[in-house]
């Protein structure tokens, strides 16, 4: 649930400011192609480096109800945006989504078991600071940074390809997401090196829903967003990617370095159609 809610939503703080920012611009394929682009890039780049780093374990949970609520979320988007606009009805409507689905992780959290050894109680006791205000304040220091630093990564980055040429779409798609979601790339490789496989692939899966639900949701609801220049291939391959992650997953509960290597690959045979040339 930690990974699926709190860590996720954290580490995609970055992808809220710069979408919120870029559709009160008017820079509305910046602010969907940030999200298609994260999504994107947390699947094939964070998951493959984090799986070849260390294989990574992977939660029951995850694969029976959180990846297929990702893949819902991915065809919801993709629906909404035929049309190549979200209004603010529109907006209200992910944003519900985003409530129903983090009522849901509490819930379904709440029944899981209690640790089962004292090993297991150890770690938790180890992670745990001794008062849940110095919790807090860390929280939300180590959320001021994350954003005062994707703001100045992503403005100098669009402002660098702008002056090279590139539309806006391709920048959100690519150097944007790239930039916002280097949270989730230092998260979930922590949290593989600690041996916390939960929160690895939870951090993932709940900020690929997060992006679409939370961040387009409030997004839209500021300031109704058009999305001209993000392309069928672009929401085609968020879509084949949610869809790849159910099998991978699934083989053995576990993701494989085999397979982390697969999804890189995917993802450079991506920017390849996709950069300019």
């Amino acid at each position: 649930m930690v990974g699926l809610t709190i860590v996720a939503f954290g580490t995609s703080s970055p992808e809220l400011v710069v979408s919120v920012e870029a559709a009160l611009s008017n820079q509305g394929d910046i602010s969907v192609g940030n999200v298609v682009g994260s999504n994107i890039f947390n699947i094939a780049v964070i998951l493959g480096i984090t799986a070849l780093v260390c294989p990574i374990p992977v939660h029951r949970q995850v694969i029976k109800i959180d990846a297929p609520v990702a893949l819902g979320v991915a065809l919801l988007l993709v629906l909404l945006l035929l049309n190549q606009t979200l209004s603010r009805l529109e907006g209200v409507l992910l944003f519900s989504g985003i409530v129903a689905y983090t009522w849901m992780s509490v819930i379904l959290a709440r029944r899981e078991p209690p640790p089962a050894s004292a090993d297991e109680e150890n770690i938790l006791a180890v992670n745990t600071s001794r008062h849940w205000c110095v919790d807090i304040a860390l929280i939300l220091v180590g959320l001021a940074i994350l954003v005062a630093g994707s703001r100045l990564l992503v403005e100098n980055s669009v402002a660098l390809a702008v002056s090279f040429g590139i539309s806006e779409a391709v920048i959100g798609l690519t150097i944007v997401a790239a930039g916002t979601s280097m949270p989730e790339l230092a998260t979930s490789l922590v949290a593989a090196f600690r041996k916390q496989p939960d929160i690895a692939i939870g951090n993932i899966v709940g900020s690929n829903i997060f992006n679409v639900l939370g961040i387009l949701g409030v997004a839209s609801i500021v300031s109704p967003i058009e999305a001209p220049g993000i392309s069928t291939l672009d929401y085609g391959v968020m879509i084949l990617f949610t869809v790849l992650l159910i099998p991978l997953l699934y083989t053995g509960r576990m993701l494989h370095r085999v397979e982390g290597a697969v999804l890189l690959a995917l993802y450079f045979g991506y920017l390849f159609l996709l950069w300019p040339d």
